[in-house]
């Protein structure tokens, strides 16, 4: 892979090179551009401006300006902006996740969250720094330790749990600690559905068992509570983006029926759907300037 990719424009790229033969690299897609990486190459994505959809092993993802989303080498993902959409990343080979190790005591793990403005920037700067120095041998990264450095300072909210993980050196608590993550990141990917506790043991390669215990002991919530959660936090989200039917937001989000739906959203919010979607619109509707002048015309001020 060359040192940077971009696909712009409707473009496609495909990064597929052969198992052994990847680069660490600097990529970004725009405008309806998409990309899909090989399955040797863990990856990091930014969104800067606009949005992206993100669909990989671990599911399917909406990739909002200010978000960041980290998936494993063997995730397969493929990303496309939308058409006012700018997203950058970094891929990395397994051997040069081992390299990072070696230079910094912290890492990369799966998972997705939100950046400042302030770390937005940095990391638009650090990428284009990284565009233009020279590439030395494929397994070294010092090329991109800054902005590798400071996307694990993104990601210090999750190395903070790490410590908590069963195992008897570091080495083996980052192992539990980065497969957990990728649980956590396929409950996210997948809660338009109830996911089996068996699936998410087979993804951690542990037992059911050990799975859940350890789960709850990391997150402090079960992976069925956690689960119930994402799926009514994405009802909640269908509600004030879409105008989907109340029935079809319940269909959407793992529900069998309206009123299983209706429980747990009341219990979740403590309004009924109904009034969770009027209250958003109204508070939109406030903070909309247009809203305000015609508010103004009306009342002749």
């Amino acid at each position: 892979m060359e040192q940077s990719q971009w696909a712009d424009r409707g473009q496609l790229l495909q990064l597929d090179s052969p198992e052994g033969t990847s680069q660490a690299g600097c990529v970004g897609i725009s405008r309806l551009g998409s990309m899909q990486l090989s399955s040797n190459l863990f990856s990091i994505w930014v969104q800067l401006r606009g949005a992206s959809w993100v669909e990989a092993k671990e599911g399917r993802f909406r990739l909002r300006q200010g978000e960041w989303i980290a998936l494993e080498k063997d995730s397969k993902p493929v990303i496309q902006a939308d058409r006012f959409g700018v997203c950058v990343g970094f891929t990395l080979t397994a051997e040069a996740l081992k390299s990072m190790a070696r230079f910094s005591d912290c890492g990369l793990y799966a998972g997705r969250g939100r950046l400042s403005r302030h770390d937005a920037r940095v990391t638009l700067r650090l990428w284009r720094e990284a565009c233009s120095r020279t590439v030395p041998a494929a397994a070294d990264v010092t090329w991109l330790r800054p902005a590798l450095l400071h996307l694990a300072g993104v990601q210090r909210e999750l190395a903070a749990r790490i410590p908590r993980c069963p195992g008897r050196s570091r080495s083996r608590k980052r192992q539990v600690f980065g497969r957990l993550q990728r649980a956590r990141l396929y409950l996210e990917g997948n809660c338009d559905r109830v996911v089996r506790i068996s699936e998410l043991a087979e993804l951690t390669s542990f037992s059911s068992w050990y799975f859940s215990k350890t789960f709850h002991s990391l997150y402090e919530e079960s992976p069925q509570a956690a689960s119930a959660r994402m799926r009514l936090e994405r009802a909640a989200d269908l509600l004030t983006s879409t105008t989907m039917m109340i029935g079809e937001v319940a269909a959407a989000s793992g529900f069998d029926n309206c009123c299983s739906f209706a429980r747990a959203f009341r219990a979740r919010f403590g309004v009924s759907a109904t009034r969770y979607r009027g209250a958003a619109g109204t508070a939109e509707s406030a903070r909309s300037p247009r809203a305000s002048r015609k508010a103004v015309v009306r009342t002749g001020t």
